[in-house]
């Protein structure tokens, strides 16, 4: 029977080891000493418990917070590489008109003017929508070509071209152009007008004036509604 010396080779003798030379304890085996296992290297990257935090890149558009390395406002699209601000939407267009006309059929102009029957059944008016800059008040005529923008004709006392307004800027002008029973301007809540306005000289028109023609017709300028203009 073989002994064990402690470097684990077998040998014939007890006392020493025949291989190595190493003492043998009586009645003894040794086992070999058995290294343990160094510890597995993760690849796991973990943090510095130490390590300094990376603080929040804050928007200079809207002051949200966003990750540091971002290069958009997760919250306004601002552009931290340029500096440049996030787009604004761009506003509806509208393709409308921005004037329009309203003819009324007045009764108490009607009265005022004297003028023989009676006048139509007063109601809604009618809206023009005014998309030039002249714009002509008359009464249509095929034989003459002429077809008014604002269109008269149901007021026989009202000339072919009667007049026209000018629009300048944001300012509206009427123009007599030399017609039969002339033209009037008048404010509301005052006495309706009593002169015509000079043939071929142009009057400026407040908000709130009115533009008086033939028998019984009132014209009024107003800006356009937002469902007009989007119509």
């Amino acid at each position: 029977m073989s002994d064990r010396c402690p470097q684990g080779h077998e040998s014939s003798t007890s006392d020493f080891c025949d291989v190595c030379g190493e003492p043998i304890a009586a009645g003894a085996t040794s086992a070999p000493e058995v290294s343990a296992p160094a510890p597995a290297q993760s690849s796991l990257s973990l943090p510095d418990p130490g390590a300094p935090t990376a603080t929040a890149l804050v928007c200079a558009s809207c002051s949200t917070d966003n990750p540091p390395d971002a290069l958009f406002c997760e919250a306004c699209g601002y552009d931290f590489t340029t500096g440049q601000l996030p787009v604004a939407p761009v506003a509806s267009v509208f393709t409308g008109p921005e004037w329009m006309a309203e003819l009324w059929i007045d009764a108490d102009w009607f009265a005022h003017q004297e003028a023989p029957g009676g006048p139509p059944t007063s109601g809604a008016p009618a809206t023009v929508a005014l998309r030039a800059t002249t714009i002509a008040i008359g009464r249509r005529s095929r034989s003459r070509k002429l077809y008014p923008d604002i269109d008269c004709s149901g007021d026989g006392a009202v000339s072919h071209r009667h007049a026209q307004m000018i629009l300048d800027r944001d300012r509206w002008y009427v123009e007599d152009l030399g017609s039969t029973n002339g033209t009037f301007v008048g404010s509301p809540g005052e006495p309706l007008p009593e002169t015509p306005l000079d043939p071929h000289q142009r009057r400026e028109l407040a908000d709130d004036e009115r533009v008086y023609v033939g028998a019984w017709t009132r014209i009024m300028v107003r800006r356009a509604t937002t469902g007009e203009r989007s119509a």
